[in-house]
């Protein structure tokens, strides 16, 4: 006990770094408490983290309740972000031999952090006798391997002599729930599509040029409203050098959207960039690729 008149010495002694409980809490200093669901602030994966991993940059502020209302799970990440970015990885067997195989796709961030990524499913026989008008399966999935998109594209024509049986893609998110459908528009020399709801109703279109051809600069398809011809977005097909243009069959692609755009008509844009990839700019064997609705 001390003695009378001494100061008491406090009951415990807090090493350095740790300040006594009983405190308030240092100036920006946040407790947490009563503060409502955490924003979604990262990409998702299929185990809640308890904040952004080490080096990746925080995406925009916004709360969970409004982007969690009427988003397919595994896509709240799209709703913070107006642009996307597509590369597609190098095949070392294509690029050698020239046997086609599945295509792969990194999809990034306007930072270059890869929030999903794409690999194409079908046979060897379809991939190698059909070329670039093939029939696929493309699964997305998330940077914790949860499927949360899936592409289907079923064997079409692709020439405007053929106007009864053009391409289109369905889009699901999740797998099994259709979001929408990207369809091509029948013209005598611009490749156009319609952006489509999950009924077929049409709500925006893309026009593409002439000649998509990409000599030595980017090729880029407009982003229009349904009832207009103002251009709200682009999907462009970027220059990617020299090198990898003519001897391999690599493709990167930019997606630009409004930024309060329906989620789920964004993942209906990222499958309209699949479908233009292949139609235009995918090459198989010998085979040149296609650079207009006549070939």
């Amino acid at each position: 006990m001390p003695h009378p008149g001494e100061h008491s010495a406090p009951p415990y002694n807090y090493p350095a770094g740790y300040s006594d409980p009983g405190l308030a809490p240092p100036p920006g200093f946040n407790m947490n408490y009563n503060m409502g669901p955490p924003p979604v602030m990262f990409q998702p994966s299929a185990v809640a983290p308890t904040g952004p991993p080490a080096g990746i940059t925080p995406a925009p502020d916004a709360p969970h309740s409004m982007v969690a209302i009427g988003v397919p799970p595994g896509l709240e990440y799209l709703a913070q972000i107006d642009q996307i970015l597509i590369h597609q990885k190098v095949e070392l067997l294509e690029a050698l031999i020239g046997f086609e195989t599945n295509n792969q796709y990194e999809i990034k961030n306007s930072l270059g952090q890869k929030i999903y990524k794409a690999k194409e499913k079908n046979d060897c026989c379809t991939r190698n006798c059909c070329g670039s008008l093939r029939s696929f399966d493309m699964k997305i999935k998330d940077n914790s391997d949860r499927e949360v998109i899936r592409l289907i594209r079923p064997f079409r024509c692709v020439s405007c002599w053929c106007p009864c049986c053009l391409q289109e893609m369905e889009v699901q998110a999740p797998p099994g729930t259709t979001v929408g459908y990207v369809k091509q528009d029948w013209h005598p020399f611009l490749p156009k599509f319609s952006i489509q709801g999950p009924n077929k109703e049409t709500l925006m279109k893309i026009e593409g040029p002439c000649c998509a051809c990409n000599c030595c600069g980017d090729v880029n398809f407009e982003l229009k409203t349904n009832d207009s011809d103002k251009a709200i977005g682009r999907i462009s097909k970027q220059w990617s050098g020299l090198l990898k243009e003519v001897f391999t069959d690599t493709d990167n692609f930019g997606i630009q959207f409004p930024l309060d755009l329906d989620v789920k008509m964004k993942a209906v844009l990222l499958g309209a960039c699949f479908l233009i990839d292949f139609m235009f700019f995918e090459k198989v064997g010998e085979a040149n690729q296609r650079s207009s609705v006549f070939s």
